[in-house]
């Protein structure tokens, strides 16, 4: 099957005339994949479907396919490293370009020749396991080619005891608890945000009667209504966008609406306006510590309403967990958080603009369930899961972390 596929990909490429260059190029190859036969582009599917499914049994989580830079190969993600895969044959960029242009429907291809960028999700069934499979896609231009990462989604989800959070931090994130307010979830992409939400919704679906919308780009793992009825919204295909997916929830009676991420002023709005409403709201950022969670919102929006979102931001704002995923000591990775939850102190800080002093509130308030990103690596490397130098590497505050591991 791989040299069928290659030579289907080989064949197709010969056929784009040598005067067609530049970003015409793909153009001209999504044009042309309209004629390609049903059965050479099942082999195709099947081809991609292969490399998906050797990608899961080595355990990676995620692929690169396509575009300039990946210099033909085929690249996958293993543990936190990316790394050429020999098993598959290298595509010149036209190839690799036909190759993603292959798995889009028509829709999809018109949406990445004007955006220059498509997110969507990506399902197949893995044979040996039995199952369905999806992943989180992101096609995307790279030197007038098209590039393509697919990111495994979790076919199960975590216990939330699993995520070693405080009891005082579970409680403040649950529903039943406190019924309204914003909790965020941050940190770089590739940290473990989407696991650790999806983890917290279904907390819910175990023991909450309550009403979830989600609303993400791409939906990732797909819930199963269980004690809670779950809506999974996706940004593109079910609704138009963030900010009109958190408004029109407001119209279909949800206890609990999860917004994928808060990426833009409008969406911040909105999610702050649902939270005055009554609501719960969970939400992702992509911020690497609690205090730099805050700031950034505040920022994101136009200067005029920043004394304004502060306020409100302030009276909603629940619970803040900035997280990383370390390098640990058996190959794999460990998963390192700091926790913020909002006390009147911090409530105070945030609305004076002190938001600098919320780090030492965090030092301080173990016993409420907060911890920092120092503390929690000084934990994860005293359990001799993480190395000191990893703990240090992944510190947001170097000085403080090198005095923990002092003792001082």
């Amino acid at each position: 099957m791989i040299n069928e596929a290659k030579s289907i990909l080989t064949k197709f490429a010969s056929q784009i005339p040598q005067t067609v260059i530049g970003p015409e190029k793909v153009n001209f190859i999504v044009d042309k994949m309209k004629d390609l036969s049903n059965d050479d582009r099942l082999l195709l599917f099947k081809y991609a479907n292969h490399i998906l499914t050797t990608m899961i049994d080595r355990g990676a989580s995620d692929v690169e396919i396509g575009g300039h830079g990946t210099a033909g190969s085929i690249w996958f993600r293993i543990h936190g490293t990316k790394k050429r895969i020999a098993d598959f044959p290298i595509l010149t960029t036209d190839e690799g370009t036909a190759l993603v242009v292959s798995l889009l429907n028509q829709n999809q291809c018109k949406h990445l020749l004007v955006s220059r960028n498509l997110d969507f999700s990506y399902t197949f069934r893995h044979e040996k396991l039995n199952k369905d499979v999806r992943f989180r896609a992101d096609s995307y231009f790279d030197l007038d080619s098209v590039g393509l990462n697919m990111r495994a989604i979790s076919a199960s989800t975590r216990p939330i005891e699993s995520l070693e959070f405080h009891p005082n931090a579970v409680k403040s994130m649950s529903h039943g608890y406190i019924k309204f307010g914003l909790s965020l979830v941050t940190g770089i992409t590739g940290s473990g945000k989407s696991t650790t939400l999806d983890s917290i919704i279904d907390m819910h679906n175990k023991v909450d009667p309550c009403h979830i919308v989600i609303i993400a780009s791409p939906i990732e793992y797909v819930h199963k209504s269980n004690a809670s009825i779950i809506r999974h919204r996706e940004v593109g295909r079910d609704v138009l966008s963030f900010k009109e997916g958190v408004i029109q929830a407001l119209r279909q009676d949800p206890d609990i609406i999860v917004i994928g991420e808060m990426r833009d002023p409008d969406t911040i709005l909105a999610a702050l306006e649902v939270t005055d409403t009554g609501h719960k709201v969970f939400s992702t950022l992509h911020t690497s510590s609690a205090t730099e969670s805050i700031d950034r919102i505040i920022a994101e929006v136009n200067p005029v309403e920043q004394e304004r979102v502060r306020n409100r931001l302030a009276d909603v704002l629940i619970t803040v967990v900035s997280q990383k995923l370390v390098p640990s000591l058996d190959g794999k990775r460990a998963l390192a958080k700091e926790v913020l939850i909002v006390t009147p102190s911090v409530r105070a800080a945030i609305k004076n603009n002190n938001t600098s002093e919320i780090y030492m509130m965090i030092v301080q308030g173990g016993p409420q369930g907060m911890i920092t990103m120092e503390q929690d690596l000084l934990r994860l490397m005293r359990q001799r899961k993480i190395s000191q130098e990893n703990a240090i590497a992944y510190a947001n505050n170097k000085t403080r972390m090198l005095q923990l591991i002092k003792g001082v």
